[in-house]
């Protein structure tokens, strides 16, 4: 666990709902979490702290800053699956060479 989980984790006991922020964004996550803060603040920080292990797990897969968030705390590396095969990534609209 680096440091920048454990700043999340301090934010998290304080304001829940900000370290979903870091973490997401203003993304459904963050509205779930201020749903639940506001419902018991137990609930909140339930749901940052499976955010935050969820964040850790794929730093440990994919390395500091090879992955990105794409919601539902689900992360795919930057470059997606072709990239951990060491395929290069599709380019979508190109047209094939004559």
């Amino acid at each position: 666990m680096g440091s920048s989980s454990i700043v999340l984790i301090i934010v998290a006991i304080l304001f829940p709902p900000a370290a979903v922020a870091f973490l997401s964004g203003c993304s459904c996550d963050l509205f779930i979490n201020i749903l639940l803060t506001i419902l018991g603040y137990i609930p909140g920080h339930i749901h940052a702290f499976w955010l935050i292990y969820k964040r850790s797990k794929a730093e440990e897969s994919y390395g500091p800053g090879g992955y990105r968030y794409i919601g539902s705390g689900k992360y795919q590396s930057v470059g997606g699956p072709a990239a951990q095969q060491g395929n290069p990534p599709p380019t979508y609209g190109a047209t094939a060479p004559a």
